[in-house]
């Protein structure tokens, strides 16, 4: 092993392969390594300028005796503040927070093993293996399992496990799932996984391993602190934090699927209006188009969007409408597109990414040349209109079939790439409103990666069922996310996909999620209503008339038992806005979500590393959301201090588990004294 000692940097290489540990912000170290003669210089996720640091950079030479004779044992060391890297002659990486060992790479092959056992397997650290007729690489990263380690973050995934130690998540998006690979470990670090193409991470018990289909180099960056809100603070301070949120969106967005006439749009607002309840936002869902790209409205139904959007914003409404990344080969938009070089392009077989109401190809948002043309025709059709904001749906994108290896982007393989995609989709829209100065920048997306906090993202979970078991999950989902940087999360209330509305047990959950919903950073109504028995507008095969539009989904569409209980959360809603300010302020300065876990702000207390069921709405407000079924009681554990139950004001130590009603009227939450 060649060490090379620089001033912010060491350098070690070995056999064809170069290895770098830098400095790279408080506390944390940047590791890179590459088969190929020069590395990308692609910072990904790290756009952040970080401050500035003088690391302590040593060379050991330890004289050691063989069979064959004496040879120089020689490691390196790189430290950082509380965190310190030693690579051996062999290049396995060890890690150290304040001198304690807290991640070891996984090495189990002769010669320069850590420990002497189990050599003769030839299991390495980072295993190469070259693609035919490539300069890329399939890589396995292996790490020592800690015992009694718990993992959080890495974004949202649809299922029970808050805890990841243990799971196999890919590292792909999906409708309903998004990669955002920063992980927090119950162990005082911080791991972003830099890299943004598609394979999986292993949270072993036996070993971490992190599989790359397609990569030219390995990148990940580490932090130490001592609780997970600094932790999360040297990563957003690399990576970017969320702009200030305007105060007049955190009320009630209002939503279905979908309005399609825009006097529908307006008789709904109306009767808001009417009922003395203000909605701060309105949703154009998709297909009011004539074609998938056009990207503008089909005039048959939308004969006027400006006098609309002016009768709305008269209301004090602001206005936010669906944009689809697909392009159907019908639309106006596909063969100029297509001429240009602005679609993803497919490696073998027919031109098609995507299926859904018509043979589309989606756009590549890498590709500085689409961001432009897509914004220009967006601009024209819908923001010189007065739209505020837009719905970036299917941003993943929605790939018809998940073959990452079939699509390719102007920056390289779907493979190598694919995960950064939503994010360069939000900045066909980001960029250019942010530059044009008019306001905050607030747009809706099914997706994000990490960084992906700093462009304005408002994320929601995805088209996920109407059943409580989704709820459940949707409550770690959003921890996660948190924990993985990005604070703007949502969900639609009540889910996504229900068969019947007029089922009870769909209110009861429709309660029951509304509830939790308003101890989230944006408050949403959305869904997709069965049943489907609302006749089209028309018989054409495409536009905004033909296709199934659901029931009705707002406030009073439930009944008036349902309508006072929703009308007692909004409100509820609205007196905390200057305390959900304050919560998205946070956000901005120092990166901390607003629905947290419950160790988030209790890091000391070994229960609440256990709690996935029950969260912190900021500092203030212990939620206990109802999860279940005809449950109308449930267990909440009080950490230390003094609790206020806020249905009657019943006082409570912490310290420990109690009992509490919840009539359909009323979900837990403890107020924090």
């Amino acid at each position: 092993m060649e060490f090379i000692c620089k001033e912010n940097e060491l350098v070690c290489k070995r056999q064809g392969e170069t290895l770098v540990v830098e400095a790279w912000g408080k506390d944390s170290l940047r590791v890179r390594s590459t088969m190929n003669r020069t590395f990308t210089e692609r910072n990904w996720a790290l756009t952040e300028k970080v401050e500035a640091t003088k690391p302590l950079i040593k060379t050991y030479s330890v004289p050691e005796k063989t069979g064959d004779g004496t040879f120089e044992n020689t490691w390196a060391s790189i430290t950082n503040g509380r965190i310190k890297a030693e690579v051996n002659y062999a290049g396995v990486i060890s890690f150290y927070r304040d001198d304690k060992l807290f991640l070891r790479e996984y090495y189990r092959a002769y010669g320069g093993t850590i420990s002497k056992e189990s050599r003769c397997i030839k299991v390495v650290n980072r295993e190469w293996k070259g693609l035919y007729g490539s300069d890329n690489f399939a890589l396995k990263v292996r790490f020592e399992s800690n015992a009694g380690e718990k993992i959080f973050g890495m974004g949202q995934y649809q299922q029970q496990q808050m805890d990841l130690k243990g799971c196999t998540l890919e590292l792909a998006q999906r409708n309903s799932q998004i990669s955002v690979p920063f992980a927090v470990s119950s162990l005082g670090y911080g791991m972003l996984w830099n890299n943004p193409g598609v394979g999986q991470v292993t949270f072993g018990n036996n070993m971490t391993i992190w599989d790359m289909r397609s990569t030219k180099e390995m990148d990940y960056w580490l932090t130490v602190a001592d609780i997970p809100k600094d932790i999360l603070a040297n990563y957003t301070k690399a990576t970017g934090h969320a702009d200030e949120f305007p105060e007049e969106l955190m009320g009630l967005w209002q939503c279905k699927l979908r309005y399609r006439t825009q006097e529908e749009v307006l008789s709904i607002a109306r009767k808001y209006k009417e009922l003395g309840i203000h909605i701060d936002q309105i949703i154009i869902d998709f297909f009011h188009w004539t074609y998938q790209g056009d990207w503008k409205f089909d005039k048959k139904y939308w004969p006027d969007p400006k006098a609309m959007i002016d009768e709305l914003h008269s209301m004090g409404i602001k206005v936010i409408v669906s944009v689809w990344p697909s392009v159907d080969r019908k639309s106006e938009n596909f063969f100029p597109m297509l001429e240009k070089g602005l679609l993803i392009r497919t490696e073998r077989g027919s031109l098609q990414t995507y299926d859904f109401q018509g043979d589309c190809v989606e756009i590549d948002a890498f590709n500085p040349e689409t961001r432009e043309y897509v914004w220009d025709v967006c601009k024209k059709n819908y923001y010189e209109y007065g739209i505020d904001g837009f719905w970036l749906d299917n941003s993943e994108p929605d790939y018809g079939v998940y073959d990452f290896e079939n699509y390719r982007y102007c920056e390289g393989a779907a493979l190598e790439v694919s995960n950064i995609y939503p994010q360069m989709y939000s900045r066909v829209f980001y960029d250019k409103m942010k530059n044009l100065g008019d306001g905050k920048v607030v747009n809706l997306l099914r997706c994000a990666w990490a960084g992906s906090q700093k462009y304005g993202n408002v994320v929601w979970s995805g088209d996920i069922p109407s059943t409580f078991e989704a709820l459940q999950d949707q409550v770690q989902c959003g921890i996660n996310m948190g924990l993985a940087g990005i604070p703007w999360w949502n969900t639609d209330i009540g889910g996504f996909m229900t068969d019947d509305v007029n089922d009870p047990e769909f209110k009861q959950l429709l309660i029951r999620w509304y509830q939790f919903a308003v101890f989230t950073a944006v408050f949403r109504l959305h869904g997709d209503r069965g049943p489907y028995n609302i006749p089209a507008l028309d018989d054409r095969d495409w536009g905004g008339g033909y296709l199934h539009t659901g029931q009705d989904n707002e406030m009073w569409s439930y009944g008036d038992e349902n309508f006072e209980i929703m009308k007692k959360y909004y409100d509820l809603r609205v007196s905390m806005k200057p305390y959900i300010k304050k919560l998205f302020d946070e956000a901005s300065e120092n990166g901390s979500p607003l629905l947290r876990a419950m160790f988030y702000e209790f890091p000391d207390d070994e229960k609440c590393w256990e709690l996935q069921d029950q969260f912190m709405f900021g500092d203030k407000y212990l939620v206990a959301p109802i999860l279940h079924l005809d449950e109308y009681e449930r267990e909440v554990y009080l950490p230390e201090g003094e609790w206020i139950l806020t249905r009657n004001g019943q006082r409570f130590s912490g310290g420990q588990t109690v009992k509490v009603d919840a009539p359909i009227e009323y979900m837990p939450v403890f107020e924090r004294v």
